[in-house]
């Protein structure tokens, strides 16, 4: 890639599988858990509001049911009611929401790790168990069916047995230029170096690639080594915040350095404000939530899918909050995005919020 430094990679380390013994043995594969199941039906309780407090990350599942990581648990909508589907599993707030190839739930956790959900029971998995650390923020699933967890330390990836970490630490610079040789010059990296293990996003790219979105830098990861990710101007991506890959197989990337996106050669930026979230919609419009010009609140903004050849994006103003965070297009073509007070619809015409009177 010609915009790409490659960084050697100082620390990659490898968990062992889980093998304490807990007082009642429930199992995804080989791993164990110490949670004790609970059922569905008694473990979440139905309501006309959705969550009064933050809202991170909102999902639509196969059934066409919402999903919402709040910070008073994770929400489910089925079209008609609110249900808390982790009142009584946890207290801690939830960043992140996966369901699997296999129609399973995956909940990201800050302090109690990742909780596992089959529609019947939960199961619990923590540092204990192999996990990087505890505080898990987000959630992804590659082509092989692997779930990597971002967490405050670094991935991790369960193949369904047991748990890998990495951390991406890296120590070394490279020069870069056209050819295939690239020179690796071995000398340290201080000690303050913004490239670290706390990671925001996850994503595959067609090439079967991972890229990461750190609070550092963003990065690459090829099955061996790390490279972190330069724009145009030869400088890293930033606390790079959200990660996506469109249908044309772009990459996108949100953070401190605005809106990016890569088409396999080149960077091209939309904007320069901090953007934290981004979403493709079925028409293929990028939406995206981020400062206004003036720093003092949130937009969640629309660029129109006929316009990003160009290089002059037709954007629409959708939302002005405080904070915006995860969006999600329904399949009724609904506009879900989550602020600090919870979950609001754009319908197309109004907004409307689902939070407590």
């Amino acid at each position: 890639m010609k915009y790409i430094l490659i960084y050697t990679l100082l620390s990659l380390f490898v968990a062992s599988n889980c093998s304490a013994q807990y007082k009642k043995t429930e199992q995804i594969g080989n791993m164990q858990s110490e949670v004790d199941p609970i059922p569905f039906e008694t473990s979440n309780i139905s309501s006309l509001h959705g969550p009064n407090s933050i809202v991170r990350t909102i999902k639509q599942d196969r059934m066409r049911n919402i999903w919402m990581a709040s910070w008073e648990g994770v929400f489910r909508y089925d079209g008609k009611s609110f249900a808390n589907v982790t009142n009584k599993v946890s207290s801690v707030r939830f960043f992140s929401v996966l369901e699997d190839k296999k129609g399973n739930f995956w909940f990201a956790s800050i302090g109690s790790g990742v909780y596992y959900y089959d529609g019947k029971s939960f199961l619990n998995f923590t540092s204990k168990d192999g996990l990087a650390s505890d505080r898990v923020t987000t959630l992804y699933e590659d082509r092989f069916g692997h779930i990597w967890f971002g967490s405050d330390n670094g991935v991790s990836r369960y193949d369904g047995n047991s748990f890998q970490n990495f951390k991406m630490k890296e120590g070394a610079v490279a020069s870069n230029s056209d050819s295939v040789h690239v020179t690796i010059y071995q000398q340290q990296l201080p000690e303050n170096h913004p490239m670290h293990n706390d990671v925001n996003a996850i994503i595959e790219d067609k090439s079967g690639k991972l890229w990461f979105g750190t609070r550092g830098y963003a990065c690459i990861y090829d099955g061996k080594t790390f490279t972190v990710v330069v724009n145009k101007e030869g400088k890293p991506f930033a606390n790079v915040r959200t990660i996506i890959k469109d249908r044309k197989g772009n990459i996108w990337l949100g953070g401190y350095d605005g809106l990016w996106r890569y088409d396999g050669r080149t960077f091209t930026n939309f904007t320069k404000n901090f953007v934290g979230y981004i979403y493709e919609d079925k028409g293929g419009n990028i939406l995206t939530s981020s400062e206004s010009a003036d720093k003092k609140s949130w937009v969640l903004s629309r660029y129109a899918e006929k316009s990003l050849s160009n290089g002059y994006p037709t954007v629409t103003e959708i939302a002005n909050k405080p904070m915006i965070f995860g969006i999600l297009e329904d399949d009724k073509r609904n506009i879900w995005f989550g602020s600090l007070d919870g979950v609001y619809v754009y319908d197309g015409k109004i907004i409307t919020n689902f939070k407590g009177k």
